[in-house]
């Protein structure tokens, strides 16, 4: 759980501030160039160029000599193709320009990018899907394990010896391999996600097409903080949704990494985390373009589903059910002989 807030975090403070500038256009001053209309920032490596005519064209064609491509040889993003221009490196070989193309393709054949962008972005988490579920599992698996862990410790606890240093690493092995639990196995699947989601940020930043669209009314390049200011209270419910869709992911994710097992003070210290990042995602958010906003709604209402889901499948939600009952009947047991007591004494009103 905590490694992905500190994700998220660097995710949002690389879309939203000045880290990353060298990616942005800048004035005369060193200045982030935004477009005044919608509040965005302009990327200075763009893949394809605006809709001919636009304002946005004519921004990007002032700053033409500070682009990474030359102005007059990109392609219009309706023609861009795999080939186009040399790829800067293997990042952008391998993910980012072929992410940027079925973003555009798809965009055509559904008539809308900002709906291009939510399908691709929830095709790339049902790739992800049998990954997810590894580490759902892993991470389980991993609660039984740190119980097993506790009493090994308690076991060997004061006899520092080297026999039994090794004898204790030999059994903590065998926990390992009894609960196939693989220490290394979240982070593999970490490094597995993390290419593609950040490959599919970078891809959105970098077509200008997508920030021209709509979707539900809602210009896909201007952020919340433009809308709200030329009166589009709309962009409070967006606010709203990113909020929600943020706090219900982690809160399950919280729920299924290991709570269960933690004092209450760690239960408090994870819970103040995370309505702390809820609140930072929600402030930041006010300068997501609204594209990325509908992204980000979309991506994590499906984490907070797919984690609930889960739950389901691995029988968690029957086992609190059953949990549940017997606290009940405990609890009425002990009304009963509460009432009892209260009779035989006398005290009973």
């Amino acid at each position: 759980m905590k490694k992905k807030i500190v994700v998220l975090l660097i995710m949002v403070v690389f879309l939203t501030s000045g880290c990353g500038a060298n990616d942005y256009l800048q004035d005369n001053n060193k200045k982030i160039v935004q477009y005044a209309e919608t509040g965005q920032n302009l990327p200075n490596n763009i893949l394809c160029k605006p809709e001919e005519g636009t304002d946005l064209y004519k921004l990007y064609e002032e700053y033409s000599d500070d682009l990474k491509i030359p102005f007059d040889k990109l392609p219009s993003c309706k023609n861009f193709k795999l080939n186009s221009n040399k790829a800067s490196g293997i990042w952008e070989l391998i993910f980012v320009k072929p992410l940027a193309y079925l973003i555009l393709k798809l965009g055509s054949l559904v008539g809308n990018m900002g709906v291009s962008v939510i399908l691709i972005g929830l095709l790339i988490r049902l790739i992800l899907l049998p990954f997810s579920y590894k580490t759902h599992k892993q991470s389980k698996n991993m609660q039984k394990v740190q119980r097993e862990l506790q009493k090994l410790e308690y076991k060997y606890r004061g006899r520092d010896d080297r026999e039994s240093m090794m004898m204790k690493s030999q059994e903590m092995m065998e926990i390992y391999k009894k609960f196939d639990v693989k220490p290394m196995g979240g982070c593999l699947v970490a490094f597995i996600q993390l290419p593609m989601f950040f490959a599919f940020l970078q891809a959105i930043n970098r077509v200008p097409a997508i920030f021209e669209g709509e979707l539900l009314g809602f210009n896909l390049g201007m952020t919340p903080y433009v809308g709200l200011s030329h009166g589009n209270y709309l962009y409070i419910i967006l606010i709203l949704l990113i909020a929600a869709s943020t706090y219900f992911s982690f809160k399950y994710s919280m729920n299924s990494t290991g709570a269960m097992n933690q004092t209450p003070d760690m239960k408090g210290q994870m819970n103040t985390m995370t309505n702390v990042m809820v609140v930072l995602i929600v402030v930041t958010s006010f300068s997501l373009s609204t594209a990325l906003a509908f992204y980000w709604i979309t991506t994590y209402a499906f984490i907070a589903v797919q984690t609930y889901l889960f739950k389901v499948l691995s029988g968690e939600t029957k086992r609190k059910d059953k949990n549940k009952d017997k606290d009940n009947k405990k609890s009425k047991i002990k009304d009963k002989l509460e009432v009892k007591r209260g009779m035989k004494y006398g005290n009973n009103n």
